[in-house]
């Protein structure tokens, strides 16, 4: 009878270890986007629909102009938003969400109600 020598148990212990350590990929690859600044909130607008740059800005309290612009590049480089321009008059932007960045609806709330139900209220400075 061929018993595993302890070495090759050591090796197979380490190895499941190894194996259970790891993060997810797909965790790691929805997390660097997500996970920027900025990202998730444009997202979670753009679950209602269509909506204008100024709109979103006005959505976001705290972002810049250039920042929205260049995180709706990206999201837009990933596919997970379009850039549409009504020619006017006036001439106007707006943005959507693909079918893939539609699929990340459920997820999101998800997300949204987790962190109302679990997470702690951000301190706010008191009055003095």
């Amino acid at each position: 009878m061929n018993r595993p020598t302890h070495r090759a148990r050591d090796s197979a212990a380490r190895l499941d270890a190894e194996t259970r350590t790891q993060v997810d990929e797909g965790i790691t690859r929805v997390f660097q986007l997500l996970g920027k600044r900025w990202n998730g909130p444009i997202m979670s607008v753009l679950i209602t629909g269509p909506t204008y740059f100024a709109d979103l800005r006005r959505a976001i309290p705290g972002i810049s102009e250039r920042m929205l612009s260049n995180r709706l590049a990206e999201l837009a480089a990933t596919e997970l938003v379009v850039r549409e321009v009504d020619k006017g008059p006036p001439l106007r932007v707006s943005y959507r969400l693909t079918e893939a960045g539609a699929a990340l609806e459920p997820a999101l709330k998800e997300l949204a109600q987790w962190a109302k139900t679990r997470l702690p209220e951000p301190s706010r400075p008191t009055g003095c």
